[in-house]
């Protein structure tokens, strides 16, 4: 006798309504305190649903889990960055979730020093996330900060480096941002509020009592966060605070950090700048007049915009990311033609040249190059099959030096893959690029089956990055592929204004257009594609599910902000208020009824969806843990198919899921096996 399949959870409806908001029957299904009994047991519940339904893929979930781990160097080292006298690393040991962060004084064959075992940290703790670790500039403090739940509140410490003592001095409440005065003592940091956004800048000065900080500035234009840095020669502490379309900084002293802060620019709406300083002058990225943004020069001693002199100038097809100010050099982070690349400037004779890469569809940023004066450029690189690899370029010769490629284990060969881009053509005349990598040898019947991700929100660039895990799809004949859809930034600035506000859909359509093309091209067929997304990328498959269910057999949303109506009309959550300058303000009719007409839960309709895995994390700040499993109740009500739909929350957890290394492979191994078996199973 066969056992009786799993039983989905029964959901209440209570239909209520709330100020413009539409009837909402699963409202209930919101805490804020996330303690309500009723709630905790609907998503046990849920989860106990999935455990059920994915238990016959538990052999599979152990071999892709066991596969993916193969492929790691479990106990390994990062490649130390030199910082004053002293070198520092991380390094990790198999069976051990979280990295040890160490440094060897004079040379790397010194005795190693541990400052901070995360793995003790979390000892005890089914969750631990470090926020803040910044050494002091004589490197005998550390500062650091954790968050034991995924809430993103962080709890800031002290430790005395020279004696392994924590100091009596923490302050609770905090956010990422710690930076140190050049006395040792002094120590600044930003708090939240009660919508969880980072508003205020605290001085702390060690020893005294923290409940009497200092408070040195409060940003109470609620659309803005507030975050605080050093200039890489250390000359300055800067105050920058940012909307999504605009920002302001401010500078501090650093040898005398119970100073006032002194404006660079008043803030301008639509103006965004960021400063680095070099000897007198800051050089000061900015999109002024330069919608993909130009570098400008600046006095030190009057940096307001009169005195800006352009040094690098806009250009319309290349947009800059950001700059690394040296000594004699200045390397600019760019992105052409939807691929990042470097160029560096010799100062101060502006001679230039760019950096040249082996292969055409790439990824490569600065990194770990804390040293003002210096020569060497640090760079990472890797594309879709060749691994994360560090090198140190002389920027003076431009030899470049291989510090240390990711060994990829289990007899992982590049050559036996192939990575490309090709172009989506959408029914307004663009192109959207879509980045792909498979096993050689793969035929364009339409047979393959393919994974298709994609973002698309706030300007960022999904970049063709490699990885380890990723192979256990490719060698199972998985296409897998990245669209840069509109939203995003991968062709400039224009690129993702034209995938916000009221042009929002053009994200969605121009990810039906990349799925179609992929189709069109043979590389896969509609019965064979599964799509995936989290975040606003959750948003992207919540949409394109509605819009064109019949395209994709499969899709995995991870922690996706599906409500967007609701969500944008409370200004009480975290990010709501900053938001409106991303999908705009929906107490205004026209971006009301706009939203109305994309918000994925609120356009579920019945009809036929594909097989779905929902995943989000009740501590999630960001996106709110009623929001996917809300959508999951309203699509199991009106949906008329009976296909896979799973919901799975992680209850300890926030917006980025397990902590641990291990633990985030077990939760992408249960993924990847839904996402197998629902695309075999037909």
């Amino acid at each position: 006798m066969s056992a009786k399949p799993p039983v989905a959870p029964k959901i209440e409806h209570v239909e209520t309504r709330q100020g413009r908001e539409v009837a909402d029957p699963y409202r209930w299904m919101r805490d804020d305190e996330r303690k309500d009994p009723k709630v905790i047991a609907h998503l046990e519940a849920e989860n106990a649903y999935t455990d059920a339904v994915m238990q016959p893929t538990e052999e599979l979930q152990r071999r892709l889990y066991e596969e993916m781990l193969g492929r790691i160097k479990e106990t390994d080292v990062t490649v130390p960055v030199r910082k004053g006298n002293y070198y520092y690393y991380t390094r990790t040991v198999e069976g051990l979730q979280y990295p040890i962060h160490c440094r060897k004084q004079g040379s790397l064959e010194a005795a190693e020093e541990v400052l901070l075992d995360e793995n003790a940290l979390a000892e005890g703790k089914e969750y631990m996330r470090l926020g803040a670790f910044e050494v002091s500039p004589d490197h005998g403090l550390l500062a650091f900060s954790t968050n034991y739940d995924g809430s993103e509140d962080y709890t800031l410490r002290f430790k005395d480096l020279r004696t392994g003592e924590l100091l009596a001095d923490e302050v609770t409440g905090t956010y990422y941002s710690v930076e140190w005065g050049n006395d040792n003592r002094t120590i600044f940091y930003n708090t939240i509020d009660d919508a969880h956004r980072p508003y205020r800048l605290y001085r702390h000065v060690l020893g005294t009592d923290t409940s009497k900080d200092e408070l040195v500035y409060e940003e109470r234009d609620d659309s803005f966060f507030l975050s605080v840095f050093k200039t890489k020669d250390e000359r300055f502490v800067v105050l920058h605070v940012e909307s999504q379309v605009t920002s302001e900084e401010q500078v501090l002293d650093a040898d005398h950090p119970s100073g006032r802060f002194r404006m660079i620019e008043p803030r301008r709406q639509k103006v965004e700048y960021t400063v680095a300083h070099r000897d007198d002058s800051f050089f000061i990225v900015t999109n002024d007049d330069a919608v993909n943004f130009k570098v400008v020069q600046a006095p030190a001693d009057d940096p307001s915009s009169a005195n800006w002199k352009t040094v690098v100038p806009h250009r319309e097809e290349i947009k800059i990311d950001g700059v690394e100010v040296f000594k004699d050099h200045m390397a600019v982070e760019l992105r052409e033609n939807g691929l990042r690349g470097l160029r560096i400037v010799e100062l101060p004779s502006w001679r230039e040249h760019d950096v040249e890469f082996p292969e055409p569809v790439h990824v490569v940023w600065a990194v770990g190059n804390p040293e003002f004066d210096s020569k060497t450029l640090r760079f990472s690189y890797q594309s879709m099959i060749t691994p994360n690899s560090v090198y140190d370029y002389d920027m003076v010769t431009r030899e470049r030096e291989l510090k240390k490629r990711q060994e990829v284990l289990g007899g992982y060969d590049p050559e036996q893959y192939t990575s490309e881009r090709v172009f989506a053509p959408t029914a307004d005349g663009k192109q959207v690029p879509i980045s792909l990598v498979y096993r050689k040898g793969m035929k364009r019947d339409g047979k393959s089956p393919c994974l298709l991700y994609g973002y698309g929100s706030y300007g960022a660039t999904v970049d063709p990055r490699f990885s380890s895990a990723r192979v256990s799809l490719l060698d199972r004949g998985y296409v897998y592929a990245i669209a840069n859809i509109r939203g995003g930034g991968a062709l400039g600035r224009p690129w993702y204004e034209d995938g916000k506000f009221l042009n929002k859909r053009n994200t969605f359509t121009d990810f039906i257009a990349a799925a179609e093309c992929l189709i069109a091209e043979r590389y896969t067929s509609a019965d064979r594609l599964a799509i995936h997304g989290g975040s606003a990328g959750g948003l992207l498959i919540g949409a394109v599910i509605n819009m064109r269910p019949e395209l994709f057999r499969v899709a995995l949303a991870e922690v996706p902000f599906v409500d967007v109506v609701n969500t944008m009309l409370d200004p009480t959550i975290p990010l709501t208020v900053i938001e409106w300058e991303e999908w705009g303000n929906p107490t205004a009719p026209e971006y009301y009824e706009y939203m109305r007409s994309y918000s994925p839960y609120d356009n579920v309709v019945a009809q036929d969806y594909p097989k779905l895995f929902v995943t989000s994390g009740l501590n999630d700040p960001r996106v709110g843990y009623w929001e996917p499993t809300k959508w999951v109740a309203r699509l199991r009500s009106v949906k008329t198919d009976d296909n896979a739909l799973l919901l799975r929350t992680n209850m300890g957890a926030g917006h980025g899921g397990a902590s641990g290394r291990y633990d985030a492979l077990k939760e992408l191994a249960e993924q990847y096996a839904f996402l197998i078996t629902q695309i075999a199973s037909g």
